[in-house]
Formats: structure tokens, sequence, C-alpha cells
């Protein structure tokens, strides 16, 4: 059994930081030691003269492990395709630097979560993509898709390409749903089950308000409650949290 997983969104502004800190907390407070890793960020922050994942900062907080470079081993200053950043801030995306990141995490906890860069064909070092990160890694996948027009089809491409390329797909998680949907947001659940060959995890709700660590704190706190979190945590690969 894998002890990681790769969490991929179906586009860019998914939520799927959100989610994989919400995954990240939960484990923690069923006392798994969990590490965390965001490989590629772009758009990152500049702290005393040092780029910051913010991405990466908010899952090491929700794992409560410090954030060291293996945490975040590529860090961008421009909010682009991470492959562009890369070429224009003269930094070239290694790989096997992200592999020795992993194994070092994976050798330190017991279960280590994975976020992603955008969706599977973001472009992250010349012609190599995520799809590529996720099969160099030997990893499943979880998909994170929104709730709204558009992601029935975004969600079973994903799934699709992912299957298509080798890549196990464990499931998908809608993110952000509204307490009141309005017709397409109430539909694509049930479709996104039925077409995307992989099963339905979890629908997260919209959290209003409040910064990124309050809304994890209070998914985390909501899904607790839910007897449908153990089955997700099983399936994503952590025994019978």
């Amino acid at each position: 059994m894998n002890r990681a997983i790769f969490v991929a969104g179906t586009d860019t502004g998914v939520g799927k930081t959100v989610v994989t800190a919400v995954l990240a907390l939960l484990l923690r407070e069923r006392g798994v030691n969990v590490g965390v890793i965001k490989p590629v960020t772009s758009g990152c922050v500049e702290r005393g003269g040092t780029l910051v994942s913010e991405d990466a900062e908010l899952l090491a907080w929700a794992a409560g492990v410090p954030l060291d470079a293996d945490c975040a081993p590529y860090c961008l200053r421009t909010p682009i395709a991470p492959s562009v950043a890369a070429a224009r801030e003269n930094v070239r995306i290694n790989f096997s630097r992200i592999g020795e990141a992993f194994e070092g995490l994976k050798a330190r906890h017991d279960f280590v979560l994975v976020e992603g860069a955008g969706g599977l064909m973001v472009p992250l070092s010349g012609g190599l993509m995520v799809a590529d990160l996720v099969l160099g890694l030997k990893l499943p996948l979880l998909v994170v898709a929104r709730p709204n027009l558009g992601t029935i089809n975004h969600t079973v491409l994903t799934c699709y390409t992912a299957k298509h390329l080798g890549i196990e797909v464990r499931g998908t998680i809608i993110n952000s749903y509204p307490d009141q949907p309005d017709a397409a947001e109430e539909y694509a659940p049930h479709l996104i089950d039925s077409l995307a060959g992989a099963p339905l995890l979890g629908v997260f709700p919209k959290v209003a308000g409040g910064d990124q660590r309050t809304i994890v704190e209070t998914l985390a706190r909501r899904l607790a409650a839910e007897p449908t979190t153990k089955i997700l945590l099983r399936e994503i690969g952590v025994g019978n949290s």
C-alpha cells in the first residue's frame, strides 16, 4: 500500500490546498504522523529576502510540522504556470530533487500528502507536466473539483486522462459546495459519482468568511463528525483511521 497520495485539482482555484490541509488536520487529530509537500509553488511571497509558499505553509500548519525545504522544494515568485515562472526566474525544476524531498518525508512520517499545482496538464518543466510528476512518484490520485457549472466535464476529463496515463484514481472530492445549490450544482455530485469512474469520497461544504486556517479548522470539525469521513481516509490509504 502506498503511504502517500497526490492531490490534484480539475483546475486552478478549486481549493485543493484547503482540502489537502483539511485532510492533514483530520489525520493529525487521529494520531497519524502526517507529512506534507507542495513540490512547486508559483506566486510565492517574499519574507525577509526568502520566497515562502503560503500553500505549503498552510499544509505544514495543519499537519503540525515545521515548514522546511522538503515541504516546498521549489518556490517561484511569478503567479503563472510553473514552467514559465521558472524560466523567467532562471530556475530549473528537477524531478529528482522533488523525489528526494518526498522520500525524506516518507522516512519521517506515516503518511504523506502531496499537493500538485493546478490540474494534471499544468506544465512544470520543459515538456513535463503535473501528471508526469504523479507517475514519477508512483502515487495514486485524489481529484478535487468545484461544484458549479462545467465541473462535470472537467472532473470526468481529469479522471479519464489519469487512467489513460496509468494513474490510479482513488476518488474525487467536491469542494466549497453551497448550502443552497443552484440547478447545476444540485446534480453535479450524482453525475460526477456516476461518470468519473472513481468514487465521490466527499462533498466539502462552503465556509463563508474567515482566513484559510479558520476555514480549514471549521471544515475539519464538521467532517470529523461525519461517518463518511472514515471511509474517505481509508480510501486514500490511511488504514482504519
